[in-house]
């Protein structure tokens, strides 16, 4: 009777123990080679990589136009923001490790999601303290081109807002209050032109906005000089004498550790290594406090062209036509960095590690280089609150599930602010070019630092 009971047992559950195996096997071949999982189709990545995404949610609005981001355009900050940052990448970036980017299966902390809830439901508010720092002033950080005040610009009712969350009151910003909660620790920002408006922005609101000769500059600790023929340094590292906090940036758009492929040959290709991160990083994390994290609308065809990037995964060239799509490509990477930092906190006592969403676009009636433009100045007019309880970036957001990684969500409440940006007063753009991916300083990513400050 046993052996009968046992027969039928295992004639009832044979497939699923079966599929419980196979299961086992695949995730922890997938853990040991994350190429592996490239050979899967495109809807088993992106399940795979983005739980909560379908590839139908890459067409969705709450990708904010993700044909947008990915288009095969050349690159919003190398028509608008400087000819050079292409140019500026002709050394290594590389690192070597194996970093498996399988969704960790711990149960989700939804703190460690969402942060604090001051980055979510809430509203613009109009405030007569603002802003916090003047925009003709603050000359020792800010970039003319990004200092609207400085440009043919008229309206700035932009600036007089403020973000206040649901159910929390947000202390007010103090420069003084910040460095001292910040004393003997180093603040990273790391990513794209948009990482340096917020490490400008961060800059000019904790110095008023005022010139301050007791700042050192120390971008030589970390290699931040301008290589001979070179417009501009890789990243800037400031230093706040009185209370011996440095706030640094370094300039890696994509977050991949880049490595000349022939280092004899000028014109050498570079591999794009999409589960590394930037050398940078992994050479000086033991000595950052808070690094804050960006990337996004640097990954399209003309920006890895122009850059001589070539992709490169678990040691190799990509071949798999999966993977190598830039939308999985760039989730790819961002689950590849977000895992790697979340196995170095541990070994780092007092680290914080930020993943800043992606700051929203808004053209209209075309793209940067096809007429489009974002002409509104009238602030809020797109609405004043934001409801949800989600991020409107699901990619960074399922990144950091699980992981001691935070997130920092600046998306959804820029996206109500498209009379924030430079537009057709930029400095540098040519005519016809509009601007509305950066933002005019002060400005919107003022906010973002204030949430980072909430969130610290």
């Amino acid at each position: 009777m046993k052996g009968g009971h046992l027969n039928r047992f295992f004639g009832r559950h044979s497939c699923t123990l079966a599929a419980l195996v196979l299961t086992t096997i695949f995730l922890w071949a997938g853990e040991k080679n994350p190429l592996f999982i490239s050979l899967l189709s495109s809807e088993e990545q992106l399940k795979m990589y983005t739980p909560d995404l379908s590839v139908a949610d890459f067409d969705s609005p709450a990708l904010l136009n993700s044909r947008d981001q990915h288009t095969e355009e050349y690159s919003h900050s190398h028509v608008m923001e400087d000819t050079e940052e292409d140019a500026s990448i002709k050394h290594s970036d590389s690192a070597v490790m194996d970093i498996p980017v399988r969704p960790s299966p711990e149960r989700v902390d939804e703190s460690t999601i969402l942060g604090s809830s001051v980055n979510k439901q809430g509203r613009w508010v109009a405030d007569s303290q603002r802003p916090l720092y003047s925009g003709f002033g603050c000359k020792q950080w800010l970039s003319d081109m990004w200092a609207c005040r400085l440009t043919q610009r008229t309206d700035f009712t932009y600036e007089g807002y403020r973000w206040q969350p649901d159910n929390c009151e947000m202390r007010d910003f103090e420069g003084s209050k910040f460095l001292r909660r910040m004393q003997d620790k180093t603040i990273a920002f790391i990513g794209d032109s948009l990482g340096r408006q917020q490490f400008q922005s961060l800059l000019c609101m904790v110095s008023g906005g005022m010139e301050n000769p007791d700042v050192e500059d120390v971008g030589w600790k970390y290699g931040l000089v301008k290589p001979r023929g070179a417009v501009r340094p890789d990243g800037w590292a400031y230093r706040f004498a009185d209370t011996n906090t440095t706030i640094l940036y370094y300039w890696s758009a994509s977050l991949c550790g880049i490595q000349p492929i022939n280092i004899t040959d000028p014109a050498t290709e570079f591999a794009m290594h999409l589960d590394q991160p930037p050398a940078f990083l992994s050479q000086f994390l033991a000595q950052f406090h808070v690094v804050i994290l960006n990337t996004g609308h640097h990954w399209n065809r003309g920006k890895l062209k122009a850059n001589r990037w070539v992709m490169h995964a678990n040691g190799n060239p990509v071949t798999d036509r999966k993977l190598a799509e830039i939308g999985n490509a760039k989730n790819y990477t961002i689950y590849s960095i977000t895992r790697w930092l979340d196995s170095q906190i541990p070994l780092h006592p007092g680290l914080e590690v930020f993943f800043r969403t992606i700051s929203p676009r808004h053209f209209l009636h075309g793209d940067w280089n096809t007429g489009g433009s974002c002409d509104n100045t009238i602030p809020l007019s797109r609405g004043s609150e934001v409801l949800r309880d989600k991020s409107s970036d699901p990619v960074i957001e399922g990144a950091i599930r699980g992981t001691k990684v935070k997130i920092l969500d600046i998306t959804a409440i820029s996206e109500l602010r498209d009379e924030g940006h430079i537009s057709r007063y930029s400095i540098k753009a040519s005519e016809g070019i509009n601007d509305c991916l950066h933002w005019c300083l002060p400005g919107i990513p003022d906010t973002w630092n204030e949430l980072l400050y909430a969130q610290l």
